[in-house]
């Protein structure tokens, strides 16, 4: 019998991350969770079946500690899913300060191909393994996210960086864009009326917003055997979000035909 992947999926805690620690570990990878101290309940991941242990992705030598006590506690990393990332506010150029930027960069960005370089260079050593990055959609279209938007594109093309670095050392290297995800901190603004669900689902093709367990579905697909032939992609899991939105200047997106509801699967 194989053994299960260990899989580390950092920023586990709430939202995309979460429900990729729940897939994954539904499905048999021993999963090891990273996140800031304080934002998760021993209890619900031991129930799970998960370890969770205190990590900040900015931190280099911090990660490269963590790593390295994974490694002797669990066993080799063979698998890893960068979900650890921040917001940012829509602000003018004016009015976003160089703090707040730098602060985004270092988490989304740099945060990411810090745990790429650390995990990812111990599979080239091992001789092979899986990663995905969650970048967003904002890496293919612009938007007035100027700090998020670029380090989201950022991690899309060091995403096709090192699945050519990787490739035929046995490591695959893919990123997933979600669209406007229904996670508990979107929800949480939807009902304090900063955002309007209406914008959010009227230009998606399939007229409606992406589920976290829809991410997490993703997620494991390009872990699995069944992608490996797949490396180097930065696949859209938005709903239709991009196919739809260049429909607005044609009067937006039909409405729905025949038997099926707006937003049928």
């Amino acid at each position: 019998m194989s053994k299960p992947n260990i899989t580390v999926v950092t920023g586990g805690s709430s939202g995309i991350g979460a429900a990729c620690v729940r897939h994954l570990a539904k499905r048999g990878d021993h999963v090891i969770s990273l996140d800031l101290p304080g934002t998760w309940s021993e209890e619900k991941m031991r129930a799970m079946g998960v370890v969770a242990y205190p990590c900040n992705v900015t931190d280099d030598d911090g990660m490269r500690d963590t790593a390295a006590m994974i490694e002797a506690k669990h066993g080799p990393v063979t698998a890893l899913v960068n979900s650890a990332g921040i917001l940012q506010n829509r602000l003018s150029p004016d009015l976003l300060t160089m703090t707040e930027w730098d602060r985004v960069v270092d988490i989304d960005q740099r945060g990411t191909y810090l745990a790429c370089a650390i995990y990812g260079s111990r599979m080239v050593e091992l001789g092979g393994g899986s990663i995905v990055n969650i970048a967003s959609i904002t890496s293919l279209r612009s938007s007035p996210l100027h700090a998020y938007g670029p380090a989201k594109a950022a991690v899309a093309a060091m995403t096709a960086c090192l699945a050519a670095e990787w490739g035929r050392s046995g490591v695959r290297v893919n990123a997933i864009s979600p669209g406007y995800v229904l996670t508990e901190a979107l929800q949480a603004a939807i009902d304090r009326n900063d955002r309007n669900p209406e914008d959010l689902t009227s230009q998606a093709a399939m007229g409606r917003m992406v589920t976290p367990d829809e991410i997490a579905d993703s997620v494991g697909f390009l872990l699995s055997p069944a992608a490996k032939a797949i490396t180097g992609i930065n696949l859209p899991v938005d709903a239709g979000w991009l196919a739809g939105s260049t429909w607005q200047t044609y009067g937006g997106v039909p409405k729905a035909r025949g038997k099926k509801s707006d937003g049928a699967r």
